[in-house]
């Protein structure tokens, strides 16, 4: 995989290979399998800032969501040729940046608690903070595991009731309920009317 960071470059470059600005997803899949090495890329630059929001908000660390990014990637790369998208690429790379991200979580977390069983640190001083300077994060952490994942995926992955529902293996109308309830209990807030 070829390391551009200009979107326009590859455009550029995959229209005068192609002829088209904006081909689809499908297009550019097609043509990945039969060989097109600048689709790929092109898919790449189409998809590489979602994949980095995603895995950094289930990594927490910036550095492991670019890790994420290439692994993703080159899974995706794996499946080709042959690969045939049946849903949005979307919904295809959602599980495996989650299922990578929190691999890479789960080793920073090893890596830590042995460098921090060496150390002889003395226990944070945490401010009390007020309702006032609460901000969105903490706002939405106040919210289930379940609300708030089905309101991150739903808003910020953009990812549609059915698609959030087959990836969690849940009913579509359960999707919904959790929807429906998770902004209300964030509505209720008063400290988050400002977001709203």
């Amino acid at each position: 995989m070829i390391d551009v960071s200009n979107r326009t470059w590859a455009r550029s470059l995959y229209s005068r290979t192609v002829g088209s600005a904006d081909p689809s997803d499908s297009e550019l899949i097609s043509r990945i399998n039969a060989g097109d090495a600048a689709a790929f890329e092109m898919l790449y630059f189409r998809y590489r800032d979602w994949v980095v929001r995603l895995a950094r908000r289930f990594t927490g660390n910036e550095s492991d969501a670019l890790d994420v990014l290439q692994d993703t990637f080159i899974y995706l790369y794996r499946k080709f040729p042959g690969f045939t998208l049946t849903a949005r690429l979307t919904t295809f790379l959602w599980p495996a940046v989650r299922h990578l991200s929190l691999q890479a979580r789960r080793k920073r977390a090893m890596s830590l608690a042995i460098n921090l069983a060496d150390l002889d640190l003395p226990a944070a001083q945490l401010a009390p903070t007020s309702g006032d300077t609460e901000d969105l994060p903490a706002m939405l952490a106040s919210l289930s595991a379940e609300h708030r994942q089905v309101i991150l995926m739903r808003f910020v992955d953009d990812l549609t009731t059915d698609e959030i529902a087959a990836l969690l293996a849940i009913p579509a109308g359960t999707v919904k309920s959790r929807l429906h309830h998770a902004i209300l209990q964030l509505r209720n807030n008063p400290s988050i009317r400002r977001y709203l």
